[in-house]
């Protein structure tokens, strides 16, 4: 719990929102041992080494054939790229509401970004997204930005008719199902993150799922496995690892290095905490619905539903301001920050990575007034899954209290 007291509401205190979840007593035991013995990189075991039981693990959970643990979700969306074999300045559509990572992996990848509008509910515009895809495109990252989930559907549709592959940024959607199915599984590869404000935190870290061999051969190696220490990475479940030795073999020595490896600490640290993702998921979405339904009860408030194939698990919740001058958003801003708990509004910053006007390392940088207009009446608040009723009866209170003021304060 922060000290920070709500100034609204005496000897309340305001929770600390930017806390990660904690780490299961499970893990403690794994860490001394694995400090204990200094093995801490991922190919110092002949097999079974951390890393690559957090592999087969995640591969299972998720239903998908492979899993390659990487250090972050940013070089699991690079790695893919790369994997998919595009030629350098390959044009790569992504949603103009993302984090900055995204763009910024595609540039690394030595493609070029092709950013499509995204609406108030914080999805693809699907008209939009449909002309630019006409538009020499070579492949599709969709982020599940913030756990919103745009109509895979259609994606899919219009993708799988041109042969264009799809990189599903599934950073904030571990959990989070379409149609029962779990994200990350729909497109041709998934990422996903385990910094410390997602589902499973490892501080820093992410991996990807396919099913598709040759990718994840690919892949393996470039993230650096080198020699042949991609000897050491599983097949697929009831699979005797022909495909995967295959195309091993077509790929050694032929591909560059990144160097991009998990290490068994920051696996020892999440496999753990994999049995206590359903719980996660389910108490997130509670928290969310119940905040949800607070917010929605105002006029000033519109927390976006979800679509209705989608099950969310979220750990933040977005709304967006409705009937405000931008005086008022920015005194409503000010007045949750007077009361200890600042509320992020992502076009109303200089620096916001989230802000696609604020990626200058990109050139030509388009105008996306459809998208632009949202994020600048678009909120973020972090909801962890271990807040309890009354801490979210405190969030609530404060952005309901802050908006009736600046609202009073107009009418006056």
């Amino acid at each position: 719990m922060s000290q920070t007291p709500n100034s609204q509401v005496p000897n309340v205190q305001v929770p600390n929102v930017h806390q990660g979840e904690p780490i299961p007593e499970a893990a403690r035991e794994a860490i001394e041992a694995l400090m204990q013995s200094g093995d801490l990189f991922r190919y110092t075991a002949p097999e079974d080494a951390p890393v690559s039981l957090l592999e087969t693990e995640f591969a299972a959970l998720l239903g998908s054939k492979y899993a390659l643990a990487v250090s972050s979700c940013s070089a699991a969306l690079f790695l893919s790229l790369k994997a998919l074999d595009l030629p350098r300045d390959a044009r790569v559509l992504i949603p103009g509401f993302t984090f900055a990572a995204v763009p910024s992996s595609v540039v690394h990848a030595d493609c070029v970004p092709v950013l499509c509008e995204v609406g108030e509910n914080y999805r693809i515009n699907m008209d939009d997204f449909a002309a630019k895809l006409d538009q020499d495109i070579s492949a599709v990252i969709i982020s599940h930005m913030r756990g919103h989930t745009s109509d895979m559907d259609a994606i899919m549709a219009l993708c799988d008719a041109r042969d264009i592959p799809v990189v599903e940024d599934a950073a904030h959607s571990l959990g989070t199902t379409w149609h029962g199915r779990n994200i990350g599984t729909i497109g041709h590869v998934g990422c996903f993150s385990f910094q410390s404000y997602k589902m499973l935190n490892a501080g820093e870290g992410g991996i990807l799922v396919t099913d598709d061999a040759d990718l994840v051969a690919r892949a393996v190696i470039m993230s650096g496995a080198y020699e042949h220490n991609w000897q050491k990475h599983k097949p697929a479940r009831g699979d005797n690892g022909t495909a995967l030795a295959e195309a091993f073999g077509r790929w050694q020595n032929l591909l560059p290095l990144y160097n991009l490896r998990m290490s068994n600490l920051s696996a020892v640290v999440i496999r753990p905490q994999i049995p206590e993702l359903a719980r996660r998921v389910a108490d997130g979405l509670k928290n969310h619905d119940y905040v949800a339904a607070k917010l929605n009860a105002h006029a000033n408030f519109h927390v976006p539903a979800p679509l209705a194939p989608e099950r969310r698990a979220p750990d933040s919740i977005q709304f967006n301001l409705v009937g405000m001058t931008d005086t008022q958003i920015a005194d409503f801003a000010q007045a949750t920050a007077d009361k200890g708990m600042k509320v992020q509004i992502f076009g109303r910053s200089t620096d916001n990575a989230r802000a696609f006007w604020n990626w200058q390392f990109l050139k030509d940088l388009p105008e996306l007034p459809e998208t632009r207009a949202m994020l600048m009446q678009a909120c973020d608040v972090r909801l962890p899954v271990r807040l309890t009723q009354a801490e979210l009866d405190v969030i609530a209170d404060i952005l309901l209290a802050s908006v009736e003021e600046v609202m009073a304060r107009e009418a006056a």
